[in-house]
């Protein structure tokens, strides 16, 4: 296998892009960044500096991944997705003079294992999404996301819950539910999700 990188991407140096991974035209990869394999970054996004993804992730055309964001394997980030870093954004100090990088502490977001970003959300760091999670189009997200929780709006709120290929769950008895597609079931405890054992 092998990398490509088009000739209008810029990849600085000192970044990592695993094998089998793509960086699509106009696509920036910061400095210190590292791509896992078989990523696939697409036209015009943005991969901050030491921003961290997994193996086999898809960040699709515009999204914009600010440090120091963290993706872990099989993430996929919808078209102008942003995941922020500063939560209190300002352009300057209170005595007017331009705020410089010693002038703020960023925070980032942290996305699990198989999670989706629809496409123009924006997840207000700090937060993390859970594992399997499915943030829907236009979202904006403020607080944490279980795993495998399905939340939409602005601000995002969970509406259910959703399997490993994204179907939302159906709910078979109080707390127990069932996948569509891998008839997987789950039990709800707690405001959490997790597989039934056995």
């Amino acid at each position: 296998m092998s990398v490509r990188i088009v000739d209008s991407a810029e990849v600085h140096e000192t970044a990592t892009v695993g094998d089998g991974s793509s960086v699509w035209h106009l696509a920036q990869v910061r400095e210190d960044a590292r791509l896992g394999d078989n990523c696939i970054i697409g036209r015009g996004a943005y991969v901050g500096s030491g921003v961290t993804l997994g193996d086999n992730c898809k960040v699709q055309n515009y999204a914009l991944l600010y440090e120091p964001a963290t993706l872990e394997d099989g993430v996929f980030i919808g078209p102008a997705v942003v995941l922020t870093n500063d939560t209190y954004p300002r352009a300057i100090n209170p005595d007017g003079t331009i705020k410089s990088a010693s002038d703020w502490d960023p925070t980032g977001v942290e996305i699990r294992t198989g999670a989706a970003i629809g496409a123009r959300s924006v997840c207000v760091a700090p937060v993390t999404i859970g594992a399997w999670a499915l943030v829907a189009a236009g979202s904006v997200v403020t607080k944490d996301v279980p795993d495998h929780a399905l939340v939409a709006g602005v601000p995002a709120r969970q509406l259910g819950w959703v399997g490993k290929t994204g179907h939302r769950l159906n709910e078979e008895s109080p707390s127990r539910f069932i996948c569509p597609d891998t008839g997987e079931t789950y039990i709800e405890s707690d405001g959490r999700l997790a597989v039934e054992k056995g």
